[in-house]
């Protein structure tokens, strides 16, 4: 029998391989794989990547709507660059974000590596919520995340979901050349996001 951490894995894969090529679907099939990996970090005892899941879910709803409706003139969203100042609120908010979750992990659960933990999901909600504005920088931080999620997750056991973000590695050099090469697509000119 094919566990639901397989499941998931070849569920989140395809989510966003269609993410690399801008094909909207990445969201509806991404909140089903969310849904899955609730469950598998549930088992796993990692509540803040389980909560995070829950997060994703609302953000894959936003992030449907917002490639479709989210331009200024309420049309699809071009790729766009990250301004310096939205990197700078962004880091803070998912520094401060992780280590305030990593306390409450600590001392209020039996969590597995709180604060790692903690930080991975913090920043993963960032790189998460710079996809669904399409900002070309969000493939780069999900490569610094997944980096350490491969680790983690090694640690853990979760030997599939490793080899999954091993993969996300991959998946987010593509993205991020398939996103940058869109930008200079005549009807799809970027701008630089505040």
């Amino acid at each position: 029998m094919i566990s639901l951490e397989v499941i998931a894995v070849v569920i989140t894969l395809a989510a966003v391989y269609l993410t690399t090529r801008q094909v909207i679907w990445c969201w509806p099939l991404g909140m089903v794989s969310v849904m899955l990996y609730a469950l598998v970090f549930f088992e796993a005892r990692l509540y803040a990547d389980m909560a995070l899941q829950g997060l994703y879910f609302g953000l894959a709803g936003y992030g449907w709507w917002a490639w479709l409706h989210g331009a200024e003139d309420h049309g699809e969203l071009a790729v766009a660059t990250t301004s310096p100042r939205a990197w700078a609120v962004l880091i803070v908010l998912a520094a401060l974000g992780g280590v305030f979750l990593g306390q409450v992990l600590n001392r209020l659960t039996n969590a597995s590596l709180p604060f790692m933990d903690s930080l991975l999901t913090s920043f993963s909600i960032a790189a998460q919520w710079m996809q669904t504005r399409k900002l070309l920088e969000s493939w780069l931080l999900w490569l610094a995340v997944d980096v350490l999620y491969v680790g983690m997750f090694l640690y853990k056991d979760l030997y599939p979901t490793a080899g999954l973000y091993g993969v996300f590695l991959i998946l987010a050099t593509i993205g991020f050349v398939q996103w940058k090469r869109s930008m200079g697509v005549p009807g799809r000119e970027a701008g630089v996001a505040a």
